[in-house]
């Protein structure tokens, strides 16, 4: 736990003047010590964004009616939307995963490095193949397999074992199945997805092989939430690198893996961070 606690708020609203001032005013009349402020105006939409983390040590708003004061005094009267973190919690974060190994294991890695402020309760997953990995990590492994006639079972089942460990957010370390609407739905903007970047060009089971009979000179990975739309929610973070005609496909698939494992871990930390604010279907990354 920190010693030193930090409050962190994210902050949406229509652009007008004064915003800036009404926030940071807010903080230092109760005692707040401003530690990181960051904004961004978007003329088109005429939107305005905010990230501010400041001291809690002698701020004299109990952290349990910070959000309700917020709420009364600015959020009405600025007509903004905002979410309130605090730095001394430990987000619980569940990873789903079906075969393939590369992302789980870079997870994992720097869980157990102490590089996150996170807990894995629980890896849940469609098969088998995995469960060695989260016992030499000493992690539930839980199977659920999925069928056509079995969805609505497993995902409640699923949606159990998020609930009995307190689940934050969950990461689908390429986890093969689509979720349903209302399982999306009960975690809006807490479901992170790893892809590469060939969609929608390559398409299917094996889009590496389908890139190589293109000859693409690039490939790249895409982080993004996950919501109702496949594969086209807000995007967190992307990377890309250049291939030659030198490059084999299992080239590319090791390239392509790489990637993803660092796109993903990315994702994962501006997320812990509390640095991705979503507006429509578009992310506000705060550095």
């Amino acid at each position: 736990m920190n010693n030193n606690p930090n409050a962190i708020i994210l902050i949406s609203s229509p652009d007008q003047p004064g915003l800036v001032a009404a926030v940071t005013d807010f903080i230092n009349v109760n005692g707040g010590n401003i530690i990181n402020l960051e904004q961004h105006v978007d003329k088109q939409e005429n939107a305005f964004f905010m990230r501010i983390e400041w001291d809690l040590t002698n701020f004299i708003i109990p952290r349990e009616k910070i959000s309700d004061y917020f709420q009364t005094m600015y959020a009405n009267k600025y007509d903004m939307t905002f979410r309130l973190y605090f730095n001394d919690y430990t987000p619980r974060m569940a990873v789903f995963v079906s075969k393939m190994s590369h992302c789980l294991f870079d997870i994992l890695a720097r869980y157990t490095a102490g590089e996150w402020n996170v807990e894995i309760p629980l890896i849940i997953s469609n098969h088998e193949d995995l469960r060695w990995v989260a016992e030499k990590f000493g992690i539930e492994y839980h199977v659920l397999k999925l069928n056509k006639n079995n969805k609505d079972e497993i995902e409640a089942r699923q949606m159990a074992l998020l609930k009995e460990k307190e689940i934050d957010f969950i990461v689908l370390a390429r986890y093969m199945q689509i979720l349903t609407d209302s399982f999306i739905e009960a975690y809006p903007n807490k479901i992170i997805n790893i892809h590469h970047s060939f969609l929608p060009a390559f398409v299917g089971a094996k889009p590496y092989h389908a890139a190589f009979e293109r000859g693409v000179k690039i490939i790249g990975a895409t982080s993004h939430y996950v919501t109702a739309e496949l594969d086209a929610g807000p995007i967190i973070e992307q990377d890309i690198t250049r291939i030659s005609h030198r490059d084999s496909i299992s080239d590319l698939v090791h390239k392509g893996q790489d990637l993803e494992k660092i796109v993903l871990s990315h994702a994962i930390e501006y997320h812990l961070g509390r640095r991705v604010l979503v507006y429509k279907n578009k992310t506000i990354l705060f550095s």
